[in-house]
């Protein structure tokens, strides 16, 4: 298949294109119509009204974001049984988060993982960690997001050359402001709701056609995968990406299965329902979606490399991320490629509008609120500043997903998780179950974790190439210098110990106790008594 042929009927995909970016709008204008959602902890938390059932679609909404469709189908299709690592990862780290953080961050917070960091240490500097923290994940979180939306569009318009991605990760900056200024939390929720719904049915209905054109063998799937990926059998077996760095592979397993646990824009999710027992009912529905979906990830990634190929697929606009809707196109031609473009951007939106809520939030109300104002701030000054704190998100965002346009989307996300799991998981683990833990341990597993990860990034094969490399590296941001000397592409096997290790040696070095606080938040956390208010110290 030609690009030429991709680009078969621009104007029909453009057009369903255009009909799901105004439904979504519509939905979130309507929904917020009263009012409630742009005020308060109606801004923060829909107003925490939603059911069990429909928290749990929009938790899977946030969850399942562009890395999980384009970035994990392409990985599939060109690196086989390695690309699977990530819907494996993706699934046991929520699992991670269910057991370990989700109903005791939901017990002891109100709005922010900031609540429940500070509730048993020094309110202002952990607050403050806190926040920018959180705006660090989300921002890298964010960049995966621009890049799997400007990747979709050009290949739906069958555009090449950079100019499409940049103008189109443009228009998705200019409509995540949009979605969450006029929505907030409330009109956030339903579009991720909404966008599940339309995911699961579009990635079910792609994964009973490829099995239906194999007889519904998933094992004759991959014998005719075999036969035409360039790799023969590899793709059936490990380590096809990382067998010449092994190292990059387990350090990659540890980010993507720690690092859900301490994403901010997906703990906040459980603010949203009244209820500890409708927290319960949330995550039964989210986890049979998420693990159903990833299933559908593996079969339709399989069938890209057999219908579409891998050299098709490295030669689209943005690569790998082109392999879910041009599989569409093989099936079901244009009008399906461009109702399943459609969906991946209503994924991308949804999900945007999410980590913009969790990181306005943060600023506002942790930082402006309450470390500035000492939580005597005036709502509605609260609310603007969340406001303008999504404005610069959205414009840092565009910046970021234009340098990073031809990176894979599930890659990307992986790096979050990686600072997630580094900065954050330390300090909330220890807050919710060790008793030694204080303001001098989260201070420096947050600051610590968060400088080795970033560090570490910045100087690894994913921005520059390897220093001494005798050519540049095609992969890198900047390939063209020669700046990085740490090897692996993903930080987590360094950065996440140095976090646990920082937290724990903190706490062990300070002499603050806080005995009474922390019978209190055990308490707090195991039941959900006194969550109204948040006791200050």
């Amino acid at each position: 298949m030609t690009l030429m042929q991709a680009q078969a009927n621009p104007v029909l995909n453009i057009v369903i294109f255009i009909a799901f970016v105004i439904l979504t709008l519509g939905i979130v204008i309507y929904v917020s119509s009263g009012g409630r959602a742009a005020k308060g902890k109606g801004y923060y938390t829909g107003g925490a009204e939603f059911s069990g059932r429909q928290n749990g679609f929009a938790i899977a909404g946030d969850y399942l974001s562009a890395a999980s469709f384009l970035g994990i189908v392409g990985a599939v299709a060109i690196y086989g049984y390695d690309g699977l690592l990530f819907s494996i990862g993706y699934l046991v780290a929520w699992l991670v988060a269910l057991l370990l953080v989700a109903e005791p961050m939901r017990n002891t917070g109100r709005y922010t993982m900031a609540d429940v960091l500070s509730f048993r240490t020094r309110q202002s500097p952990v607050r403050m960690a806190a926040s920018i923290s959180t705006l660090v994940i989300s921002f890298f979180y964010l960049l995966a997001q621009m890049v799997g939306a400007g990747s979709l569009v050009a290949v739906l318009l069958g555009i090449e050359g950079g100019f499409a991605q940049v103008l189109v990760i443009g228009i998705v900056g200019v409509l995540m402001m949009i979605y969450v200024l006029i929505g907030g939390m409330k009109g956030t929720t339903w579009v991720q709701m909404i966008k599940a719904v339309l995911l699961m049915i579009g990635a079910g209905l792609m994964t009973v056609w490829v099995l239906g054109l194999n007889r519904m063998n998933f094992s004759a799937l991959l014998g005719e995968a075999v036969n035409e990926h360039p790799e023969g059998i590899a793709i059936l077996q490990p380590m096809l990406q990382y067998g010449a760095n092994p190292l990059g592979f387990i350090s990659l397993a540890i980010a993507v299965v720690l690092g859900c646990a301490g994403l901010p824009h997906v703990l906040m999710r459980f603010y949203t329902v009244p209820t500890a027992k409708e927290a319960r009912r949330s995550v039964a529905w989210a986890i049979s979606l998420i693990g159903l979906f990833y299933l559908f990830t593996m079969v339709m990634g399989y069938g890209a490399a057999v219908m579409v190929g891998r050299d098709n697929i490295l030669a689209a606009p943005g690569k790998a991320n082109a392999a879910a809707p041009l599989l569409a196109l093989e099936l079901g031609g244009s009008v399906l490629m461009g109702v399943i473009s459609g969906v991946a951007f209503a994924t991308i939106l949804a999900v945007v509008a999410g980590l913009a809520i969790a990181a306005s939030a943060s600023f506002a109300h942790d930082i402006y609120n309450n470390v500035i104002h000492k939580g005597t701030a005036d709502p509605a000054k609260e609310i603007r500043v969340a406001r303008i704190v999504v404005i610069i998100l959205g414009i840092l965002s565009i910046v970021g997903g234009v340098a990073a346009k031809d990176i894979n989307v599930a890659f990307l996300v992986s790096l979050a998780f990686a600072i997630a799991a580094s900065a954050n998981l330390p300090s909330i683990l220890f807050s919710l179950y060790w008793k030694k833990f204080n303001t001098r341990g989260a201070l420096w597993s947050i600051y610590g974790g968060l400088i080795t990860a970033i560090v570490l990034i910045a100087f690894s094969p994913v921005v520059f190439t390897p220093v001494g490399a005798s050519q540049d590296l095609a992969s890198a941001m900047f390939p063209e210098l020669h700046l990085a000397w740490f090897p692996l592409t993903n930080p987590a096997l360094v950065s996440v110990p140095v976090g646990f290790l920082l937290a724990i040696i903190g706490s062990l070095t300070s002499k603050e106790e806080n005995e009474a606080v922390s019978a209190e938040m055990e308490v707090r956390s195991m039941t959900g008594v006194g969550t109204g208010h948040v006791l200050q110290h």
